[in-house]
Protein backbone atom coordinates (compact mmCIF):
# COMPACT_ATOMS: atom_id res chain seq x y z
CA UNK A 1 0.00 0.00 0.00
CA UNK A 2 2.90 2.33 -0.81
CA UNK A 3 0.56 4.86 -2.41
CA UNK A 4 -1.83 5.14 0.50
CA UNK A 5 -1.91 7.04 3.75
CA UNK A 6 -1.98 4.63 6.69
CA UNK A 7 -5.17 5.15 8.70
CA UNK A 8 -4.38 4.53 12.37
CA UNK A 9 -6.54 3.78 15.38
CA UNK A 10 -5.13 4.34 18.86
CA UNK A 11 -5.93 2.07 21.81
CA UNK A 12 -5.26 3.79 25.13
CA UNK A 13 -5.68 7.52 25.73
CA UNK A 14 -3.42 7.85 28.77
CA UNK A 15 -0.13 9.73 29.01
CA UNK A 16 1.81 7.71 26.44
CA UNK A 17 -1.19 7.10 24.22
CA UNK A 18 -1.90 10.82 24.09
CA UNK A 19 1.70 11.50 23.13
CA UNK A 20 1.61 8.94 20.33
CA UNK A 21 -1.72 10.36 19.18
CA UNK A 22 -0.27 13.85 18.92
CA UNK A 23 2.68 12.57 16.91
CA UNK A 24 0.41 10.63 14.56
CA UNK A 25 -1.87 13.61 14.09
CA UNK A 26 0.87 16.18 13.54
CA UNK A 27 4.34 14.74 12.91
CA UNK A 28 4.30 11.34 11.18
CA UNK A 29 4.41 11.41 7.38
CA UNK A 30 2.27 8.88 5.56
CA UNK A 31 -0.02 8.28 8.53
CA UNK A 32 -3.28 9.76 9.77
CA UNK A 33 -4.95 9.24 13.15
CA UNK A 34 -8.60 8.41 12.46
CA UNK A 35 -9.87 6.91 15.72
CA UNK A 36 -9.17 6.69 19.46
CA UNK A 37 -10.42 4.06 21.89
CA UNK A 38 -10.21 3.88 25.66
CA UNK A 39 -12.28 1.94 28.17
CA UNK A 40 -12.42 4.89 30.56
CA UNK A 41 -15.54 6.92 29.91
CA UNK A 42 -14.79 10.21 28.19
CA UNK A 43 -11.03 9.69 27.78
CA UNK A 44 -11.12 8.80 24.09
CA UNK A 45 -13.57 11.56 23.24
CA UNK A 46 -11.48 14.17 25.05
CA UNK A 47 -8.34 13.21 23.14
CA UNK A 48 -10.21 12.93 19.84
CA UNK A 49 -11.70 16.40 20.31
CA UNK A 50 -8.28 17.86 21.09
CA UNK A 51 -6.75 16.48 17.90
CA UNK A 52 -9.81 16.86 15.65
CA UNK A 53 -10.20 13.10 15.22
CA UNK A 54 -13.66 12.03 14.07
CA UNK A 55 -14.06 8.70 15.88
CA UNK A 56 -13.91 7.94 19.61
CA UNK A 57 -14.78 4.55 21.07
CA UNK A 58 -15.19 3.10 24.56
CA UNK A 59 -15.37 -0.40 23.07
CA UNK A 60 -12.06 -1.74 21.73
CA UNK A 61 -13.73 -4.37 19.53
CA UNK A 62 -15.57 -1.65 17.64
CA UNK A 63 -12.29 0.03 16.78
CA UNK A 64 -10.71 -3.27 15.69
CA UNK A 65 -13.69 -4.01 13.46
CA UNK A 66 -13.64 -0.59 11.82
CA UNK A 67 -12.94 -1.19 8.12
CA UNK A 68 -11.57 2.33 7.72
CA UNK A 69 -8.62 1.56 10.02
CA UNK A 70 -5.46 0.00 8.55
CA UNK A 71 -3.31 -0.14 11.68
CA UNK A 72 -3.52 0.20 15.45
CA UNK A 73 -1.19 1.64 18.05
CA UNK A 74 -1.53 -0.12 21.40
CA UNK A 75 -0.77 2.06 24.43
CA UNK A 76 -3.05 0.32 26.93
CA UNK A 77 -1.82 -1.13 30.27
CA UNK A 78 1.07 -3.55 29.74
CA UNK A 79 -0.66 -6.70 30.95
CA UNK A 80 -3.25 -6.36 28.19
CA UNK A 81 -0.79 -5.93 25.32
CA UNK A 82 -0.45 -9.49 24.05
CA UNK A 83 -4.18 -10.17 23.77
CA UNK A 84 -4.68 -6.84 22.02
CA UNK A 85 -1.90 -7.62 19.55
CA UNK A 86 -3.52 -10.96 18.79
CA UNK A 87 -6.99 -9.44 18.42
CA UNK A 88 -5.69 -6.66 16.17
CA UNK A 89 -3.79 -9.09 13.95
CA UNK A 90 -6.80 -11.34 13.65
CA UNK A 91 -8.79 -8.30 12.56
CA UNK A 92 -6.22 -7.72 9.80
CA UNK A 93 -4.69 -4.60 11.34
CA UNK A 94 -1.00 -3.78 11.34
CA UNK A 95 0.20 -3.38 14.93
CA UNK A 96 2.48 -1.06 16.83
CA UNK A 97 2.61 -2.14 20.47
CA UNK A 98 4.22 -0.29 23.34
CA UNK A 99 6.66 -2.38 25.33
CA UNK A 100 6.39 -4.94 26.73
CA UNK A 101 4.57 -6.77 23.96
CA UNK A 102 3.89 -9.62 26.40
CA UNK A 103 4.69 -10.67 29.96
CA UNK A 104 5.04 -14.43 29.32
CA UNK A 105 6.87 -16.34 26.59
CA UNK A 106 3.63 -18.10 25.64
CA UNK A 107 1.93 -14.74 25.14
CA UNK A 108 4.84 -13.49 23.05
CA UNK A 109 4.80 -16.59 20.85
CA UNK A 110 1.06 -16.35 20.29
CA UNK A 111 1.31 -12.65 19.39
CA UNK A 112 4.14 -13.25 16.92
CA UNK A 113 2.29 -16.19 15.38
CA UNK A 114 -0.92 -14.18 15.01
CA UNK A 115 0.88 -11.37 13.19
CA UNK A 116 2.65 -13.81 10.86
CA UNK A 117 -0.55 -15.68 10.08
CA UNK A 118 -2.35 -12.44 9.28
CA UNK A 119 0.57 -11.08 7.25
CA UNK A 120 0.62 -7.79 9.16
CA UNK A 121 3.47 -5.60 10.37
CA UNK A 122 4.23 -6.01 14.08
CA UNK A 123 6.48 -3.36 15.63
CA UNK A 124 7.31 -2.92 19.32
CA UNK A 125 8.07 0.39 21.03
CA UNK A 126 11.78 0.07 21.72
CA UNK A 127 12.24 3.79 21.16
CA UNK A 128 15.89 3.84 22.23
CA UNK A 129 16.88 2.20 18.95
CA UNK A 130 15.48 5.20 17.09
CA UNK A 131 17.44 7.71 19.16
CA UNK A 132 20.27 9.06 17.00
CA UNK A 133 23.06 8.23 19.45
CA UNK A 134 21.95 4.68 20.19
CA UNK A 135 21.18 4.01 16.52
CA UNK A 136 24.68 5.20 15.56
CA UNK A 137 26.29 3.01 18.21
CA UNK A 138 24.39 -0.09 17.09
CA UNK A 139 25.26 0.63 13.45
CA UNK A 140 28.94 1.08 14.35
CA UNK A 141 29.00 -2.25 16.19
CA UNK A 142 27.32 -4.07 13.30
CA UNK A 143 29.79 -2.51 10.85
CA UNK A 144 32.70 -3.87 12.90
CA UNK A 145 33.97 -0.40 13.82
CA UNK A 146 34.15 -1.24 17.55
CA UNK A 147 35.59 -4.72 17.11
CA UNK A 148 34.27 -7.61 19.18
CA UNK A 149 32.02 -6.53 22.03
CA UNK A 150 33.52 -7.45 25.40
CA UNK A 151 31.70 -5.25 27.91
CA UNK A 152 28.49 -3.26 27.61
CA UNK A 153 26.32 -1.25 29.95
CA UNK A 154 22.86 0.30 29.81
CA UNK A 155 21.27 2.64 32.34
CA UNK A 156 17.68 3.78 32.91
CA UNK A 157 16.92 6.16 35.76
CA UNK A 158 13.49 7.73 35.98
CA UNK A 159 13.30 11.25 37.42
CA UNK A 160 10.69 10.78 40.14
CA UNK A 161 8.66 8.05 41.82
CA UNK A 162 5.37 9.66 42.67
CA UNK A 163 2.81 7.07 43.79
CA UNK A 164 4.18 3.50 43.99
CA UNK A 165 0.77 1.99 44.77
CA UNK A 166 -0.40 1.32 41.17
CA UNK A 167 2.93 -0.17 40.04
CA UNK A 168 2.51 -3.91 39.29
CA UNK A 169 5.07 -6.40 40.63
CA UNK A 170 8.23 -6.86 38.56
CA UNK A 171 7.66 -3.65 36.59
CA UNK A 172 11.33 -2.73 36.88
CA UNK A 173 12.24 -5.74 34.72
CA UNK A 174 9.19 -6.08 32.47
CA UNK A 175 8.60 -2.42 31.65
CA UNK A 176 11.73 -0.44 32.53
CA UNK A 177 14.83 -2.59 32.02
CA UNK A 178 13.20 -4.28 29.02
CA UNK A 179 14.59 -1.31 27.03
CA UNK A 180 18.08 -1.93 28.35
CA UNK A 181 17.92 -5.65 27.59
CA UNK A 182 16.94 -4.89 24.00
CA UNK A 183 19.83 -2.43 23.69
CA UNK A 184 22.38 -4.84 25.15
CA UNK A 185 21.27 -7.59 22.79
CA UNK A 186 21.79 -5.32 19.80
CA UNK A 187 25.25 -4.08 20.73
CA UNK A 188 26.47 -7.69 20.82
CA UNK A 189 25.06 -8.95 17.49
CA UNK A 190 25.07 -12.66 16.86
CA UNK A 191 25.72 -13.52 20.49
CA UNK A 192 23.15 -15.19 22.73
CA UNK A 193 22.62 -14.53 26.44
CA UNK A 194 23.33 -17.65 28.50
CA UNK A 195 23.24 -16.50 32.13
CA UNK A 196 21.44 -13.77 34.04
CA UNK A 197 21.95 -12.57 37.61
CA UNK A 198 19.72 -9.85 39.07
CA UNK A 199 19.70 -7.93 42.32
CA UNK A 200 16.75 -5.71 43.16
CA UNK A 201 15.31 -3.86 46.14
CA UNK A 202 13.05 -1.00 47.19
CA UNK A 203 15.56 1.72 48.06
CA UNK A 204 13.57 4.76 46.97
CA UNK A 205 10.40 3.70 48.80
CA UNK A 206 11.32 0.88 51.22
CA UNK A 207 7.91 1.26 52.84
CA UNK A 208 6.39 -0.35 49.73
CA UNK A 209 8.72 -3.33 49.53
CA UNK A 210 6.24 -5.53 51.38
CA UNK A 211 3.69 -4.71 48.68
CA UNK A 212 5.97 -6.01 45.94
CA UNK A 213 7.69 -2.80 44.86
CA UNK A 214 11.21 -3.04 43.45
CA UNK A 215 12.50 0.39 42.47
CA UNK A 216 16.22 -0.30 42.09
CA UNK A 217 17.95 -3.11 40.19
CA UNK A 218 21.27 -4.22 38.73
CA UNK A 219 21.46 -7.07 36.20
CA UNK A 220 24.48 -8.93 34.85
CA UNK A 221 24.16 -10.83 31.57
CA UNK A 222 26.76 -13.28 30.27
CA UNK A 223 26.78 -14.09 26.55
CA UNK A 224 27.92 -17.21 24.72
CA UNK A 225 30.83 -15.28 23.16
CA UNK A 226 32.16 -14.43 26.63
CA UNK A 227 30.95 -10.83 26.66
CA UNK A 228 29.51 -9.45 29.89
CA UNK A 229 26.78 -6.82 30.05
CA UNK A 230 25.25 -4.89 32.93
CA UNK A 231 21.94 -3.07 33.14
CA UNK A 232 20.78 -0.89 35.98
CA UNK A 233 17.63 1.00 36.82
CA UNK A 234 16.29 3.28 39.51
CA UNK A 235 12.89 4.95 39.72
CA UNK A 236 14.09 8.28 41.16
CA UNK A 237 17.08 10.19 39.83
CA UNK A 238 16.55 13.61 41.37
CA UNK A 239 18.71 15.28 38.70
CA UNK A 240 16.54 14.24 35.73
CA UNK A 241 15.68 11.49 33.28
CA UNK A 242 18.88 9.53 32.71
CA UNK A 243 19.24 7.09 29.79
CA UNK A 244 22.76 6.11 28.69
CA UNK A 245 24.66 3.23 27.13
CA UNK A 246 28.25 2.15 26.61
CA UNK A 247 29.89 -0.54 24.50
CA UNK A 248 33.53 -1.51 25.04
CA UNK A 249 35.03 -3.60 22.26
CA UNK A 250 38.35 -4.88 21.00
CA UNK A 251 38.80 -1.77 18.83
CA UNK A 252 37.50 0.92 21.14
CA UNK A 253 34.45 2.20 22.98
CA UNK A 254 31.10 3.73 22.05
CA UNK A 255 28.87 5.85 24.28
CA UNK A 256 25.29 6.97 23.67
CA UNK A 257 22.68 9.00 25.51
CA UNK A 258 22.72 11.91 27.94
CA UNK A 259 20.34 13.78 30.20
CA UNK A 260 20.64 17.21 28.59
CA UNK A 261 17.40 18.93 27.68
CA UNK A 262 19.36 21.16 25.28
CA UNK A 263 22.98 21.98 24.48
CA UNK A 264 23.16 25.14 26.58
CA UNK A 265 25.76 24.96 29.35
CA UNK A 266 25.70 27.69 32.00
CA UNK A 267 28.99 28.81 33.58
CA UNK A 268 28.48 30.84 36.76
CA UNK A 269 30.29 31.69 39.96
CA UNK A 270 28.54 28.76 41.65
CA UNK A 271 29.70 26.27 39.02
CA UNK A 272 28.54 24.74 35.76
CA UNK A 273 24.88 23.84 35.12
CA UNK A 274 22.72 22.29 32.41
CA UNK A 275 18.97 21.87 31.97
CA UNK A 276 17.95 18.22 32.30
CA UNK A 277 15.02 16.30 30.87
CA UNK A 278 12.30 15.34 33.32
CA UNK A 279 10.13 13.27 30.97
CA UNK A 280 10.88 10.44 28.58
CA UNK A 281 8.79 12.24 25.98
CA UNK A 282 11.22 15.18 26.22
CA UNK A 283 14.48 13.23 26.31
CA UNK A 284 13.48 10.88 23.48
CA UNK A 285 11.00 13.07 21.60
CA UNK A 286 12.65 12.64 18.21
CA UNK A 287 13.00 8.89 18.74
CA UNK A 288 9.28 8.51 19.42
CA UNK A 289 8.47 10.30 16.18
CA UNK A 290 11.07 8.25 14.29
CA UNK A 291 9.73 4.90 15.50
CA UNK A 292 6.18 5.81 14.45
CA UNK A 293 7.46 7.08 11.11
CA UNK A 294 9.15 3.72 10.55
CA UNK A 295 5.91 1.92 11.42
CA UNK A 296 4.05 3.94 8.79
CA UNK A 297 6.78 3.38 6.19
CA UNK A 298 7.02 -0.36 6.84
CA UNK A 299 3.28 -0.73 6.28
CA UNK A 300 3.30 1.29 3.07
CA UNK A 301 6.40 -0.41 1.67
CA UNK A 302 5.83 -3.93 3.06
CA UNK A 303 9.06 -3.91 5.07
CA UNK A 304 10.04 -5.47 8.38
CA UNK A 305 10.52 -2.99 11.24
CA UNK A 306 13.82 -2.97 13.09
CA UNK A 307 12.03 -3.50 16.46
CA UNK A 308 10.07 -6.69 15.83
CA UNK A 309 7.97 -9.09 17.85
CA UNK A 310 10.94 -11.46 17.96
CA UNK A 311 13.05 -8.68 19.47
CA UNK A 312 10.39 -8.20 22.14
CA UNK A 313 10.46 -11.92 22.91
CA UNK A 314 14.26 -11.94 23.23
CA UNK A 315 14.26 -9.04 25.69
CA UNK A 316 11.37 -10.60 27.62
CA UNK A 317 13.33 -13.82 28.06
CA UNK A 318 16.00 -11.89 29.96
CA UNK A 319 13.39 -10.00 32.02
CA UNK A 320 11.73 -13.24 33.10
CA UNK A 321 15.11 -14.73 34.00
CA UNK A 322 15.72 -11.67 36.21
CA UNK A 323 12.52 -12.39 38.12
CA UNK A 324 13.59 -15.98 38.74
CA UNK A 325 17.07 -14.82 39.74
CA UNK A 326 15.68 -12.41 42.34
CA UNK A 327 13.30 -15.04 43.67
CA UNK A 328 16.01 -17.71 43.94
CA UNK A 329 18.85 -15.33 44.84
CA UNK A 330 21.22 -16.89 42.33
CA UNK A 331 22.25 -16.72 38.67
CA UNK A 332 19.85 -18.28 36.18
CA UNK A 333 20.91 -20.17 33.08
CA UNK A 334 18.70 -19.28 30.13
CA UNK A 335 16.91 -22.33 28.84
CA UNK A 336 16.92 -23.96 32.28
CA UNK A 337 13.76 -22.30 33.50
Amino acid sequence: MSHKTVRVGLIGAGRMGSFHAENLALRVPGARLVAVADLQHGAAQKLADKLDVAKAYTDLTTLLNDSEIDAVVIAAPARSHAELVIAAAQAGKHVFCEKPMAVTIDEADRAIAAAKKAGVVLQVGFNRRFSAGFAAAIAAVKAGENGITQLSRSVTRDPVLRDPAPIPPWTIFLETLIHDFDTLLHVNPGAKPVEVYALADALVRPDFKGKGLLDTAVVTIRFDNGAIATAEANFQAVYGYDVRGEVFGSKGMLQAGNINLNNCVRYHADGIAIDTSRMDTDLLREAYVAEMTEFSRCIRQSETPRASGEDARNALEIALACIVSVQQRKPVLLGDR
